[in-house]
């Protein structure tokens, strides 16, 4: 049997970066009822609130703390981090006033953010309601046992080429000859001949078949009986067994909480695809005209009171060309 193989993953649930509002009261209400409202505010930018959730928030998502740990005034980045967002609140603020949010392109970004918000409050809520401490408690024992079918050994071979030299090499050993000697002697298996035949300590589940079943038939001390693999033919000592204490919960509890979460996710997009009508386009988008397009849809929708860019009568390019302008060279 084998240990689950947990994900090495960015978190999940880190928080979001606040963002132009997508709804009205009610909906920023629910919205902040999900994260944890704080009702004090942190700072007023023109009157508009930045609160100390929002503050804590970003936090957690440029991984300056934890999730869940408290971050106010009294630390040490706070200062830092309520400036980067007052700095991002103005710009905001300075975006609406010249009409950019009105733009086609404004309304599917905040359209795309607006979906990745919801995306991780159902990812918090999937957390909140599935991965919760009776199923970290089902998948921690699940763990110990199997670990315990996995212990270590430390084990020695001989690599021959057919089942008569294996046979003939294990009356040797068993009548007493030094099975490392042997092995230098006999063995060709070149990584470990030198050192008479040692894998050093190893756990069974992760070599290759067949010797899991003949580490698990031989007690320690003995030696197998010739067997085959896709190499050649061995025999085997078991020279030692340990068992590895098992980790902590709470050392194994951050890996447990990624796996479970990524396992719940994996599970709702698996039926959410298999469910929903999902066409795509064949033979990729044709990026440059598709551009263009949007351009002058832009130009065309663009607020007639929209601010010029330095006030000398230039107006700021449309966003489809400096993007045109900023492409990286290939």
């Amino acid at each position: 049997m084998q240990r689950h193989r947990f994900p090495r993953l960015t978190p999940l649930l880190v928080a979001l970066a606040v963002l132009a509002a997508c709804g009205g009261p009610d909906d920023e209400q629910e919205v902040r009822r999900h994260v944890g409202f704080d009702a004090s505010a942190a700072a007023l930018v023109n009157g508009d609130p930045i609160y100390l959730s929002d503050v804590e928030l970003e936090a957690v998502a440029q991984g300056r703390i934890e999730p869940g740990e408290s971050f106010g005034p009294e630390h040490t980045e706070y200062q830092l981090v309520l400036d980067q967002l007052i700095d991002q609140r103005l710009l905001a603020q300075e975006a609406v006033r010249r009409g950019l949010d009105r733009t086609p392109a404004a309304q599917r970004r905040l359209e795309t953010a607006r979906e990745r918000l919801l995306g991780n409050f159902l990812m918090e809520d999937l957390v909140a309601t599935q991965v919760n401490e009776a199923a970290i408690d089902r998948m921690y024992e699940e763990q110990v046992r199997l670990q315990q079918l996995d212990d270590e050994v430390r084990i020695r071979h001989i690599l021959l080429e057919t089942q008569e030299e294996a046979r003939e090499v294990l009356e040797k050993a068993r009548a007493g000859e030094d099975f490392t000697a042997l092995a230098f002697e006999y063995s060709e298996d070149t990584r470990t001949r030198l050192d008479g035949g040692s894998f050093g300590w190893v756990s069974p589940n992760e070599m290759i078949e067949p010797f899991p079943a003949v580490i698990a038939d031989t007690p320690a001390g003995e030696i197998s009986e010739p067997f085959q693999s896709e190499q050649g033919w061995h025999i085997l000592k078991v020279e030692q067994r340990r068992t590895r204490p098992p980790k902590t919960r709470e050392e194994m509890r951050p890996e447990i909480v990624t796996y479970l979460t990524f396992t719940q996710i994996s599970q709702i997009l698996q039926d959410l695809r298999a469910s929903a009508d999902i066409q795509q386009r064949e033979g990729g988008l044709v990026a440059r005209g598709l551009a263009e397009e949007a351009g002058e849809a832009a130009a065309a929708e663009r607020p007639d009171d929209a601010v010029e860019g330095d006030g000398k009568g230039e107006t700021m390019p449309p966003e489809e060309e400096m993007e045109d302008q900023m492409e990286t060279p290939e």
